[in-house]
């Protein structure tokens, strides 16, 4: 009788249970509201393949989608006090951290790397709205400098992909320093002669908008992402008036001159290492612009400058 009920009905149970899907299976897409296959996106670098709608990355998997080959180098932060002003509000600020630790796998909002993006090398800082809404405190301001230096080191460009919600409440005035403390590091890099070259994606807004975000060489967005200072609502509420549809997202943005680019995920590989070889003087058969070159590109621009001043 034991052998019955030990053995033979669990192993009848166990076959007509039902099987529950992961959580994760299929994805709504939030454009079209239709529903796709987890598998699908993924492996079209988290972008619906309908809509065109782009997701949402996480640090690790932007790294691996980024660099050749899914290969790169972490780069290690110096670790900063946790909880400076011992904050607490529902929740300990302390476990807040650690939630967001276990989740996204992050040390915090921002994560470093080095690897290389068509064969050309690159230190790289993504931006992960997942780690308490990529919000910018004193180690993700810590992480930033520290990719501007190790970029300077190594003599490559230095790319962020920005995603936040703004500075960090929990750490107040310290969070409110890294502004200032990661445009002077911006400074550096510009005086070292390399490119310092942004990404824009949703949403990126805040106390990141108003300062290294939009402080790089060329400001690339990516399609229909959230770009600002303020939210829309807040905007709305405080002047008392209607915006037009759309005014802070990435296309109207570009059509308006606040970004210089709005590229596909499918094509900044391509793009941004076309440009930073542009910046650095490399081009495919590694040669430097010559003065002539520089004589030349300057005069056609000077003609087209007259042209439209005249036309």
């Amino acid at each position: 009788m034991n052998w019955i009920k030990n053995v033979v009905r669990p192993r009848i149970q166990g076959m007509l249970a039902k099987k529950e899907a992961p959580d994760n299976l299929w994805i709504t897409c939030p454009k079209s509201g239709a529903m796709v296959f987890h598998r699908d996106v993924e492996a079209n670098q988290f972008v619906i393949p309908e809509s065109e709608h782009h997701m949402r990355i996480g640090a690790k998997k932007r790294f691996e989608i980024w660099f050749d080959d899914a290969s790169y180098e972490p780069i290690e932060v110096p670790d900063v006090p946790l909880d400076p002003l011992k904050f607490r509000d529902e929740k300990r600020y302390i476990d807040r951290l650690k939630a967001s630790k276990v989740k996204t796998g992050n040390k915090d909002s921002v994560e470093l790397a080095v690897g290389k993006v068509n064969s050309l090398e690159l230190v790289t800082a993504v931006q992960d709205f997942g780690f308490m809404g990529g919000s910018l405190g004193m180690a993700a301001g810590e992480a930033v400098i520290v990719g501007i230096e190790e970029a300077i080191k190594r003599h490559t460009g230095f790319v962020l992909f920005a995603s936040s919600g703004g500075a960090r409440m929990q750490e107040g005035i310290l969070s409110l320093m890294q502004m200032p403390r990661t445009t002077v590091a911006v400074q550096k890099i510009r005086q070292a002669g390399l490119p310092y070259i942004v990404i824009l994606t949703d949403p990126t807004t805040g106390g990141v908008t108003a300062s290294y975000a939009m402080l790089g060489d060329v400001h690339i967005a990516e399609p229909d992402a959230l770009i600002c200072f303020a939210g829309p609502r807040v905007i709305e509420q405080t002047i008392r008036e209607k915006l037009p549809e759309g005014f802070q997202k990435s296309d109207y943005l570009f059509e308006h001159g606040m970004v210089d680019m709005v590229v596909h995920r499918h094509k900044l590989r391509d793009t941004v290492s076309k440009l930073a070889s542009m910046f650095m003087n490399k081009s495919n058969d590694e040669m430097p612009i010559t003065n002539e070159d520089e004589t030349a590109q300057a005069s056609e621009s000077t003609e087209v400058f007259v042209t439209e001043e005249t036309s």
